[in-house]
């Protein structure tokens, strides 16, 4: 037996049925043994526990409006709204007017009137949802195959795109997988328009529709379109997906995963080049009905969706979020000679010392945590043979970021030891790292970085079989390429001079790697350009002696 849930109202209810074991189980039947596996999270997902500001918008209409995309400073949209003043076709399958793409300005936050996007795409079948460059020049949007004439009566959506050039968009171009029997829609195209998410039911996926990616190569064509995989996918319909390219975390809806009712929306954030699993966005961003086509500004600050839930205008509605939850505390984990100190446990609590969230530091010691704002807040890092690292801070301040760092070293007691692969001898040796910076633009061996290297060179002669690989880093300032050039002198000269003074010096040698490790968020190129100080930049202007071998 399992108990089926039956959901009334938005409340669920339990009854028992019988099952034998060549019964067949229904995506629908997985879906209820999902609510009973996650049963104790629904509480937790009803919850609105603050993170959201939710309000219905006053431009929805009496039919379809949904999925909002960014269009410049504007916000474009699908409707089936009627216009007075044009000849109003019927869909005949449901009865609607066929979708066209509307445009709302914004002004002070509030979508202004509706008009028609452009005459160009005023078109007898369904248009929308669309998606755009960041520059606005690059549109892909979801048209119904008006060729379809298949007995089947299933019309397939396909994939279009249309170029803005000479105050004019282009004839619309169609998709590489257009017209192969199955559909493609619901784009999401990169900041430049190179690359894109979009759904399809293509054969090979996990059932129902599913995510997928494709980017162009170097010629401007597509390539081979890739699928997502099972932590985003399911055998339900996953939809409307939306990569957020800023903090690089994908947005979308599925009625495949443990959720509220109908679709909800999940989010993935995309760390070391691949998707993490899902969670849940929970109430009240998702509701018992369809929740879809969430949006998410570059500000963290806000955003849209759409929903079919009780008390809106039409069948599908637009809503505004604003999130209440949107200050970060970010730091790094480093020892107290600012030596990077990798992979380490950090936990979040509040003053109290109530556990509120968990994460582990990037290999370059980052860590991020989305907190509340007039809050007091503790830290504390753990890492096997580390010293605990602890910090206290809070978000009382105005500025929408807290640096707050944490300080971990090896214990005393198990630092000799403590010579494993991977090891920095900086940290065991209290290698004074400030001391070993090299001067901006320089790469010769400073007298006070001599003292430092001396402590390299004494654990070297007392441990006559270990290897070690000096990486050599430098800050962002100058070309990518002008710094890994001098990162690579940097590890030449401090290899020379290790080199010189030890037994075999074949146990050491020397790698540069320019900007490409940045210990902070000191970056100087691309769409995150963060402005540092002196002594910011000078932290990643660093010298590292990695044990590989012992």
């Amino acid at each position: 037996t399992y108990a089926m849930i039956l959901k009334a109202n938005g409340n669920y209810t339990e009854s028992t049925i019988w099952m034998d074991k060549f019964t067949v189980l229904k995506p629908s039947d997985l879906r209820v043994i999902d609510y009973l596996t996650h049963k104790k999270s629904v509480q937790s997902l009803t919850e609105n526990n603050g993170a959201y500001e939710v309000k219905s918008l006053a431009i929805s209409s009496n039919d379809q409006d949904f999925g909002t995309s960014f269009y410049k400073e504007d916000i474009v949209f699908s409707s089936s709204r009627r216009n007075a003043k044009l000849f109003v076709k019927k869909y005949n399958l449901n009865g609607k007017p066929f979708l066209n793409l509307y445009l709302s300005k914004v002004v002070k936050g509030e979508l202004q009137t509706p008009e028609f996007f452009h005459k160009k795409f005023k078109n007898t079948m369904h248009d929308g949802p669309a998606s755009f460059s960041k520059d606005g020049t690059i549109m892909a949007y979801t048209s119904n195959d008006s060729k379809d004439k298949r007995r089947d009566k299933v019309v397939e959506l396909q994939l279009y795109f249309s170029t803005f050039s000479d105050e004019k968009w282009s004839k619309e171009t169609p998709f590489i997988l257009n017209g192969k029997g199955y559909s493609v829609g619901h784009p999401s195209l990169s900041t430049d328009g190179k690359s894109m998410y979009f759904v399809s039911d293509m054969p090979g996926g996990f059932g129902g529709t599913d995510i997928y990616f494709i980017q162009q190569d170097n010629n401007g064509e597509w390539g081979i379109a890739q699928n997502l995989g099972s932590k985003i996918n399911t055998e339900g319909d996953e939809l409307f997906p939306f990569f957020q390219s800023k903090n690089q975390i994908l947005y979308y809806s599925s009625n495949g995963k443990f959720g509220l009712g109908g679709l909800d929306v999940f989010m993935s954030p995309y760390i070391n080049s691949e998707f993490k699993s899902a969670t849940n966005l929970g109430a009240p961003i998702n509701s018992t009905f369809d929740d879809f086509a969430y949006l998410m500004n570059d500000s963290l600050t806000g955003g849209y969706f759409s929903s079919n839930r009780s008390g809106g205008k039409g069948d599908d509605d637009i809503y505004n979020f604003k999130i209440t939850l949107r200050k970060q505390i970010q730091g790094n984990t480093q020892t107290s000679f600012l030596n990077v100190v990798p992979n380490v446990l950090v936990t979040l609590m509040d003053d109290k010392r109530n556990v509120l969230d968990t994460i582990t530091s990037q290999s370059n010691g980052f860590f991020i945590f989305s907190v509340a704002d007039k809050s007091n807040y503790m830290l504390l890092g753990t890492k096997i043979n580390y010293t605990d690292g602890e910090n206290s801070t809070n978000t009382f301040s105005d500025s929408l970021v807290v640096i707050a760092n944490l300080f971990l070293d090896i214990d005393s007691v198990k630092r000799q030891d403590s010579l494993e692969v991977g090891t920095d001898l900086a940290i065991l040796v209290s290698f004074k790292q400030e001391t070993i910076y090299f001067d901006f633009d320089k790469f010769n061996i400073r007298e006070d970085a001599a003292v430092e290297l001396n402590k390299i060179v004494v654990v070297l002669n007392k441990n006559p079989n270990i290897v070690v690989e000096l990486n050599s880093h430098t800050d962002c300032r100058s070309s990518k390429e002008y710094n890994q050039n001098l990162s690579n002198q940097r590890a030449k000269s401090s290899v020379e001079y290790i080199q010189q003074r030890i037994s075999n010096p074949n146990r050491i040698s020397g790698k540069g790697y320019g900007e490409t490790r940045l210990c902070n968020h000191c970056t100087c190129e691309g769409d995150d350009i963060y402005p540092c100080s002196e002594v910011s930049h000078q932290m990643n202007r660093r010298t590292e002696f990695i044990v590989i071998k012992k």
